[in-house]
């Protein structure tokens, strides 16, 4: 199936958890947030929520520095 991530197309197997399209797209889980279709999902939820075909993924990283 196909899933947008940061705007970008990515074909993912049907089924994909949150926490599995992290790892395939080796995001570290640390200082991240995920947005599914604009709608915050808690980390708590990564291994539970399914993607869905079409679905728009926004991953945001924490930026250190100073």
């Amino acid at each position: 199936m196909k899933i947008h991530i940061n705007q970008n197309e990515c074909e993912v197997p049907e089924g994909t958890t949150v926490k599995e399209l992290l790892e395939r797209q080796q995001i570290a889980p640390e200082g991240t947030a995920v947005a599914v279709d604009n709608k915050l999902v808690p980390k708590s939820e990564w291994e539970n929520r399914t993607l869905c075909d079409g679905e728009k993924v926004t991953v945001i990283r924490a930026t250190f520095g100073g």
